[in-house]
């Protein structure tokens, strides 16, 4: 499944606000739909590849022998998953999705994002 359509099919999940692709190595998103005023998804990219970065150290530094598969961050009003691509097929890339906590399925949406990512070819 290319990009474009990834992205679209992560849309159409219940409660999704805005997605995005991104390159955790220089924080910029290799594409994104959705977002808008309430969401600006370039800035979300930017930061959440801070976040990304952090774990990753963190995961080392406690020598667990593991790789983050996703991350979620809870909010008041929103869910934001973070689901990293296999490292050996995409390199550092995580695919980023807001959703409306109030209309989103959250075990669904990171069923369906885990989905994605394994399909997505960059």
């Amino acid at each position: 499944m290319n990009m474009e359509t990834a992205l679209k099919s992560a849309m159409e999940i219940d409660g999704a606000v805005g997605v995005a692709l991104v390159d955790y190595e220089s924080g910029m998103a290799l594409g994104a739909m959705g977002g808008g005023r309430h969401l600006d998804l370039e800035l979300a990219a930017a930061g959440n590849t801070e976040v990304v970065r952090a774990k990753m150290r963190t995961v080392a530094s406690l020598q667990l022998g593991d790789e983050i598969e996703d991350i979620l961050i809870t909010l008041g009003k929103q869910y934001h998953l973070i689901r990293l691509l296999t490292s050996d097929r995409s390199g550092s890339l995580f695919l980023y999705l807001a959703l409306d906590r109030g209309r989103a399925n959250l075990a669904l949406a990171r069923h369906e994002l885990r989905r994605l990512a394994a399909q997505l070819t960059v």
